[in-house]
């Protein structure tokens, strides 16, 4: 017999009765029933119970044992009896008598409960992560994370892409976020960068001269958590492709990220197709180029309507150049929902939402509340049919300059389908946003910079770069989101050494700079790249969606905490004198 077990906690079933078998596993609960005990034994695949009673040989160490000592039962299989059988478990029909116990691992008391799901502050589930990993729902999380992965490589390799492993030390390399620097012992005074993903290398593979490269890639990044992105590290399914145009990548990748969510979606519906909304259009509709299509809700512009009305201050700032935008709001004509509304986007900053409500008078729909009545019924009336409405629905309208209140419109959007219940909840909705600016003025720096990815192909190359206003430049690059939750974004790539230049030129880099900071990969660009694009969607936000988990730590096997820190190891910790003397460093407080 094996030394620890001949089946699994999940394994035996009713065919079994009468065989000697031996298990392992942790104690997952004990119960005693005057002089019976019954055990439930857990490990990786399941639960078994095990009982024992007076006659047992064992019954005596059984009593000593607690929860999550790690036990070896050596035992008869029987049948349950008929009203005790336990649908809920695979092994539900059966149980083993004990005959023979041995205490492989005791365990102290613990910090934290295994048994059941209780909700515990997530510093000691941190601090504590062997034993939370245990906890049946964060256990299951982590092996669909480990399918997905396995699924997503398996379907990688049958398009025919092939997996590579570029380098973690590194160059730095602006990405969008702060770098992770690592000490040089080497080359004292220079430091290597922890890559923010494999950008450079993996364009350059297919420089190279291979086709098709993909990679579960590990990414870097100092930046400040949120409750979808993870401090310090996350991973991302990297792809690369040679000879393609925009829609190819979609091709590609379209019918992976679709397999993976109707195989671990459980049945719930996946968007077919993919629809291509190009950015202006997801701000003008969604107030968010993450756009949650689950929710029916298209937002339009209404300017006209109150150019010249009653209601002297959005009529204003039409007569200014700004801009009115309606949300329309189904089901939603109460003026306790308006006012509830109005509220939230008191909170929100904003001095509130003007609205109107329709109900029904005389068989028609008439508008109510102040606004209507300010604009008076034929402009009401007009805003009711552009907007589709009717009696029982609402709208709600925010003006001026539309870069200032989209964020506030694209929330209010969100919770007024999420209040009226017009948002779905039970299905994947994904789809494309597709012709991003290539530039945006900085506010901050009064420059224009980048608005994407630098290393994107501006949609008429060269040409509109020299020709083109840098803000009307559109480039080849686009995001899939999914649920409202950006997964990926992507571009077809700037290959050309001399576009490449003047786009960085228009966002205030230098040749030299250009030459100093890209060069390994501008003197490859020299000798003959081919046209090539590629995506890399976020593998922590794929399970994230799939598990139905609000926060991304939930994910991810060890996670740092919201300060960045792994309270189980320790880190970030001191190092000791002897490491500075080696990397020639001296550490500086505050």
């Amino acid at each position: 017999m094996h030394a620890y077990r001949t089946h699994t906690c999940a394994a035996l079933r009713r065919e079994d009765v009468g065989q000697t078998v031996r298990l392992s596993g942790w104690v997952h609960r004990v119960r005693d029933h005057g002089g019976v005990l019954f055990i439930d034994l857990r490990d990786h695949y399941g639960i078994t119970q095990v009982i024992a009673d007076g006659d047992s040989p064992a019954f005596k160490a059984l009593e000593a044992v607690r929860a999550e000592w790690v036990i070896r039962i050596d035992g008869t299989v029987k049948a349950r009896d008929a009203d005790r059988v336990n649908d809920k478990i695979p092994t539900g029909e059966v149980e083993v008598y004990v005959r023979a116990l041995e205490v492989l691992g005791a365990a102290e008391e613990l910090p934290l409960p295994v048994f059941g799901e209780p909700d515990y502050p997530e510093e000691t589930r941190l601090k504590y992560r062997f034993l939370d990993l245990r906890r049946e729902k964060l256990h299951r999380t982590i092996m669909l994370r480990s399918g997905v992965i396995a699924s997503i490589r398996r379907r990688m390799t049958e398009l025919g892409f092939t997996e590579f492993q570029t380098p973690i030390l590194t160059a730095s390399s602006p990405e969008g976020a702060r770098d992770f620097l690592v000490p040089s012992r080497l080359h004292p005074g220079k430091v290597y960068a922890l890559p923010q993903a494999p950008q450079q290398f993996k364009q350059l593979c297919m420089v190279a001269g291979f086709d098709r490269y993909f990679q579960i890639a590990p990414c870097f990044r100092d930046e400040d958590p949120r409750a979808d992105r993870s401090p310090g590290e996350f991973y991302q399914l990297d792809v690369e492709m040679s000879f393609v145009e925009q829609e190819d990548v979609f091709q590609a990748i379209e019918p992976v990220m679709r397999g993976v969510f109707e195989e671990f979606g459980g049945g719930r519906p996946v968007t077919q197709t993919f629809p291509r909304i190009p950015y202006a259009e997801a701000l003008l509709k969604y107030g968010s180029d993450k756009p949650d299509l689950r929710n029916p809700i298209e937002m339009q512009v209404v300017s006209e309507h109150f150019a010249g009305s009653g209601f002297k201050i959005f009529a204003s700032i039409v007569e200014k150049g700004g801009e009115v935008r309606a949300i329309p709001a189904p089901t939603g004509g109460s003026r306790a929902f308006c006012d509830r509304m109005n509220s939230w986007a008191q909170k929100e900053g904003l001095p509130g939402m003007g609205y109107i409500f329709w109900r029904e008078e005389g068989g028609v729909a008439e508008g109510a509340g102040p606004l209507a009545k300010n604009i008076g019924p034929e402009r009401t009336e007009a805003l009711r049919a552009q907007l589709g409405l009717g009696a029982g629905d609402a709208a709600f309208f925010l003006a001026g300059n539309p870069k200032d209140f989209l964020d506030v419109a694209g929330r209010a959007r969100n919770v007024i389908g999420a209040e009226l219940g017009l948002t779905a909840t039970d299905r994947f909705e994904l789809c494309w946003i597709v012709d991003f600016p290539m530039y945006e003025w900085d506010d901050e720096r009064k420059k224009i910079d980048f608005s994407h990815n630098p290393f994107s192909m501006p949609q008429g190359g060269l040409e509109a770069l020299e020709k083109m206003a840098p803000l009307d430049i559109l480039g080849y690059q686009y995001d899939v989101v999914c649920n409202g939750v950006e997964l990926s974004s992507g571009a077809i790539r700037n290959h050309k050494p001399e576009i490449m230049m003047k786009a960085f030129e228009i966002a205030g880099y230098s040749r030299e700079d250009v030459e100093s900071r890209f060069g390994g990969m501008l003197n490859a660009f020299r000798y003959g790249a081919p046209p090539h694009g590629g995506i890399a969607p976020g593998v922590d936000r794929i399970v994230m969606l799939l598990a139905g988990a609000e926060n991304i730590r939930e994910v991810i096997m060890f996670p740092m905490n919201q300060r960045a820190e792994d309270l189980m190891m320790g880190a970030p910790s001191a190092p000791t004198n002897e490491q500075l003397r080696e990397l020639g460093l001296r550490l500086v407080g505050k």
